[in-house]
């Protein structure tokens, strides 16, 4: 059949609109960030910016699973990136940024299990593997573009770096009207809120009983939240120690993390095999403690080899425990359920962790400071899990 053809044209067009989604995703971060700070928001809106993207995947985690299975996964991938264009061109008309962004949050959130299952609709067998990666390096493809692309145009013109993403947000809405219309893959879903409820909650009973699972997504979640961290430690780092007050360096910071993750993942995958997950803890007290290392130094060239190695342990830490999840979840509750119990923890996870970060910059403690302490906090708070884990498994 032509359909399961791995460059079929339902194949094309979400490769497409998803490079097109996620490189605008990672662009407006950045334009809307140059924005704000052309208004003269204070410091710690940056990190109240990014909160605003984030509450919708914890509030909506309860029935995006289902919005995206009660339909067509192209339409539903079509809505979710009209909802993204909604925001982007909300806050092109000077709309709230925070209210456009958590639009844009929205439409992320109903996107995530849509672009996810499709891939098992249009194409099967070792194709689906393949499948996996090309749609995995067309979305870091446009990370490290639409980061870069981001800061870089807000450098030029703010207004014009926006304008961009709404363009592009447009093209991924284009690209979907080419997706095949397939069936829904669930016809018996009954919307109704508290039976939806009651079943998440019921989900997520079952994955935190189990111990080995509870621990592995409490290493993902804390990695997720470490990274979003991370990147505004950067934002905030980068005048402050090197005095550089661009757009743009911090955007390049951020990217060459991007590209550690994507060498830490590669090494995962060669070295560590799916019932030896728990050799990749190390790696994460090791990235608490490089990131500390990377907050007491002051040099450009030493701060780009410091942040390949904390993406590459970061890489390293994730992969193996992503993997360990997917395979006891659709053991224990089915692939799709725990990965939305999976972006409930990592993204509550997020929103605590820059809570802390807005608290510390609020309270004007030094970047220096905020850099140590998370640093520490993390290599420890890894450590204790490891230490968990081990035990888990000795029992």
């Amino acid at each position: 059949m032509k359909q399961h053809s791995l460059l079929s044209k339902g194949m094309v067009a979400t490769m497409l609109a998803q490079f097109f989604s996620a490189f605008a995703d990672n662009a407006i971060f950045f334009a809307i960030l140059a924005f704000i700070k052309n208004l003269h928001y204070p410091t710690w809106s940056q990190s109240v910016l990014q909160i605003s993207f984030v509450l919708p995947f914890i509030i909506l985690s309860p029935f995006v699973g289902q919005f995206a299975d009660s339909i067509s996964k192209g339409k539903a991938m079509m809505i979710s990136n009209s909802i993204k264009l909604l925001g982007a061109s909300c806050i092109c008309l000077n709309i709230s940024p925070f209210a456009g962004y958590f639009l844009v949050g929205i439409g992320a959130a109903a996107y995530s299990p849509a672009k996810y299952g499709i891939l098992g609709e249009l194409t099967t067998g070792d194709n689906l593997v393949k499948a996996n990666g090309l749609i995995e390096a067309s979305t870091i493809a446009a990370i490290l573009l639409g980061s870069l692309a981001g800061g870089h145009i807000a450098d030029l013109n703010v207004s014009a770096s926006l304008i961009a993403c709404v363009l592009v947000y447009g093209l991924a809405v284009i690209a979907n009207f080419f997706i095949p219309k397939l069936p829904a893959a669930r016809q018996d879903i009954s919307w109704q809120f508290i039976g939806m409820i009651k079943d998440f909650a019921n989900t997520i009973k079952i994955t935190f009983t189990n111990k080995q699972i509870l621990f592995t997504l409490l290493g993902t979640s804390l990695f997720w939240g470490a990274g979003i961290t991370l990147r505004f430690l950067l934002i905030s780092w980068v005048p402050a120690i090197l005095n550089i007050h661009d757009n743009a360096t911090p955007t390049n910071l951020n990217a060459i993390v991007a590209i550690g993750i994507v060498i830490g993942a590669g090494l995962a995958s060669t070295f560590i095999a799916i019932n030896k997950t728990l050799s990749c803890v190390p790696a994460g007290i090791m990235m608490g403690i490089a990131v500390i290392a990377f907050t007491l130094q002051g040099n450009i060239i030493s701060s780009y080899i410091l942040l390949i190695v904390i993406g590459a342990l970061g890489g390293f830490f994730l992969v193996p425990l992503n993997a360990f999840i997917q395979k006891m979840g659709k053991d224990l509750v089915g692939a799709g359920s725990v990965i939305s119990v999976q972006n409930l923890s990592e993204y509550s996870a997020m929103m605590i962790m820059l809570g802390l970060y807005t608290l510390a910059v609020a309270l004007n403690l030094s970047v220096t400071a905020i850099g140590v302490g998370f640093g520490s906090l993390f290599a420890l708070v890894i450590f204790l899990l490891w230490l968990g884990l081990k035990n888990n498994e000795s029992h």
